[in-house]
């Protein structure tokens, strides 16, 4: 599963943790605004927004897990089983494969608000890339320094969620995530006051009481709760290397181990990447499970006038710094 997050300091900053059981080879990509990017119905997009992102590329094509923009739009798909559908082609409609959404709306648009316009004509389809990769089960999270919204496929149609958490995790529906965290309103970074009985004399024996009761475990509505209290009560300042520290520390919160959470099939789900895209910059920094030295590749580096997708193998062997 995975948890994707915001944050906002003098720059903007998006990023998500891919936890899987196991890797698809995934790189660091940049398409440049002249790749021909060729969608199933809707032709070929010959000169767009430059993006760049990790993704698996398979016969010359990056199928994004997550990407961002050179105008500041950033866009994640996370996991969402059993609750995505996806419908036929429908006429009137942009139909657009699961593979196609990331790219479809970061080549076109600059901002949430450019992207809810399109997203009033959106069909999502269940097409495949190729046979031996099936259609994964998805919803989005699409943000920009001033909005973040939610965007799911599910058996009522295309539903639309603001989503002022700045959080998004995998099921229930996000709806029900957010409605979750009523249950936790009185959590807070401040240490308790005894509100239990005035007749006990109940005092505060430790540090961090007042988040007694945030969720622990791995799965995904924990998660989210646990992802949402950190990153709103997160205080950095607003210098580079201080707002990445955070904003790692925010999804570190959520890290998965292996060996926490053992699949049927003997394997254990571990986070496979942990990202952070400077967003209003162009610099996205990730660290990997067994590499936890944090490595970035720029955007504005790269000739974005060309046409061939630029590559960068993630960088996944522990480096450690010898200091004597």
């Amino acid at each position: 599963m995975c948890t994707a997050a915001t944050y906002q300091t003098k720059d903007f900053y998006f990023g998500r943790t891919l936890d899987y059981e196991f890797s698809y080879g995934e790189k660091i990509v940049i398409m440049p605004r002249n790749f021909p990017l060729l969608f199933r119905t809707k032709g070929t997009l010959k000169h767009h927004y430059a993006m760049f992102g990790i993704a698996h590329v398979t016969d010359n094509y990056p199928l994004f897990y997550d990407a961002s923009n050179e105008m500041g739009l950033a866009m994640a798909g996370l996991n969402f089983v059993g609750n995505a559908v996806y419908r036929k082609e429908t006429k009137g409609k942009d139909n657009i494969a699961t593979y196609e959404f990331i790219p479809w709306i970061l080549s076109q648009c600059a901002t949430v608000d450019e992207a809810k316009k399109l997203l009033n004509k959106i069909n999502i389809t269940a097409a495949v890339f190729r046979k031996d990769l099936p259609t994964a089960q998805l919803h989005w999270i699409l943000a920009d320094r001033n909005a973040c919204i939610t965007v799911e496929s599910v058996e009522n149609g295309i539903q639309i969620y603001d989503n002022p958490a700045g959080i998004l995790t995998n099921n229930p529906p996000f709806d029900e995530q957010m409605f979750q965290l009523n249950n936790y309103m009185s959590l807070s970074p401040k240490s308790p006051q005894n509100l239990f009985s005035d007749r006990l004399p109940l005092h505060v024996y430790s540090r961090g009481m007042g988040a007694l009761g945030l969720p622990g475990d791995l799965s995904s509505q924990s998660r989210f709760i646990r992802a949402a209290f950190v990153r709103l009560n997160s205080v950095s300042g607003d210098s580079e290397n201080e707002s990445v520290s955070q904003f790692f520390h925010i999804l570190n919160s959520v890290d998965q181990q292996r060996g926490c959470c053992e699949l049927e099939n003997g394997t254990y789900e571990i986070t496979i990447y942990t990202s952070c895209c400077n967003v209003s910059k162009g610099i996205y920094y990730y660290t990997s499970y067994d590499n936890h030295q944090i490595s970035c590749v720029h955007l504005f580096h790269e000739a974005l006038d060309e046409i061939a997708l630029v590559t960068y193998p993630l960088v996944t062997d522990e480096q450690i710094r010898v200091q004597n």
